[in-house]
This record gives structure tokens, C-alpha cells and sequence, in this order.
């Protein structure tokens, strides 16, 4: 009877571990993308000193509400998130990726583990002729749970209200 309750229990794990091993590589190969584009009247200098000035977000956004840490490779930020659907907001740690002043800012960040949710965030910033330039905000999620997360990683509406913001502010102070 034991034998026969382990071999099941064994079985139940590998099953589970089948299971979210195919989930997590599924949403490697078909992450969950969101993208916001806006174009602003400002250089790419001038967007990525708003865009970076970490400390002024309780100011204008809408979104983030506040992030701290410093814009550079290998840093470690705590930004915490306007609620989605008038929910509670979130606090999160993620690491930049990339800081290419005038051109990137990527961080990922993950809830718990890696690989449960994980969100890559990225702005892109392309001058599109003299003094004007598009700004690509967007996230791809990743993760067994990924499918299952719902309208928690339906932000798309934040990105462009933050990209609206910042615009409004980039513009107003050049």
C-alpha cells in the first residue's frame, strides 16, 4: 500500500514537472508581448533625462509611481506600480539590462522565482528627424504562469498613459 502511494505521488511529480517544464517553454518561444509607441517634439537626450530622472516620477507618472536605484547596467531598482482596474498596486525589484543613454532602458523583473512570471520591461527611443523622436515602451512576459495571469499582466493601458505623461512633461520643459 506505502509502494503503491509513493509510486503515484512520484508520478503526480513528474506529471506537474512535465506540465510546467512545457508552460515555461511555450512562453519562451511565445512570451506575452505588450507594446505603447508615441511620438514626442524633444531629442532623444532630452527624453532619456526625463525618462531617467527616477526621483521626479511621483511628479508626472501615472504608472510608475516611484522607482528607485540609478539607470545603469547591473542595478538593482525598486519601482512600485499604479494598481490595474482601480486594484491595489505592487512593488517590485527589477535588474537593469541595459541603460544606453538616449537609445534603451531594459530591466527584468520576476515574481518569486525566476521563471514562475518574469517580465522583461523595455523603452526604446528612435530619433525620427530633427528634434522629434518615437519612444517604444513595451514588456514580454515569460513563465509557467504567464498563461494563467490574466488581466495582472494587462497593462498596456498604464504604458500609454506613462508615455502620454512623459511626453506632456519632455515637451512642456523643452
Amino acid at each position: 500500500m506505502v509502494v503503491r502511494i509513493v509510486r503515484i505521488a512520484g508520478i503526480v511529480v513528474v506529471a506537474l514537472g512535465v506540465v510546467i517544464g512545457s508552460l515555461y517553454g511555450w512562453t519562451r518561444s511565445h512570451p506575452h508581448k505588450l507594446r505603447a509607441d508615441i511620438e514626442i517634439n524633444a531629442s532623444a537626450a532630452q527624453v532619456w533625462q526625463v525618462l531617467t530622472d527616477f526621483r521626479s516620477y511621483p511628479e508626472w507618472n501615472p504608472f510608475i509611481l516611484s522607482a528607485v536605484g540609478e539607470p545603469r547596467k547591473g542595478a538593482k531598482l525598486v519601482n512600485k506600480l499604479a494598481g490595474t482596474d482601480g486594484g491595489k498596486g505592487m512593488t517590485f525589484k527589477p535588474t537593469v539590462l541595459v541603460a544606453d543613454p538616449g537609445h534603451e532602458l531594459r530591466w527584468i523583473g520576476r515574481f518569486g522565482v525566476p521563471g514562475v512570471v518574469d517580465g522583461e520591461h523595455y523603452f526604446l527611443i528612435q530619433e525620427t528627424g530633427p528634434g522629434r523622436v518615437k519612444l517604444t515602451q513595451g514588456e514580454n512576459f515569460t513563465g509557467f504562469l504567464v498563461p494563467f495571469a490574466g488581466s495582472a499582466i494587462d497593462v498596456q493601458d498604464n504604458f500609454a498613459a506613462m508615455n502620454a505623461a512623459l511626453k506632456q512633461r519632455v515637451e512642456a520643459a523643452h
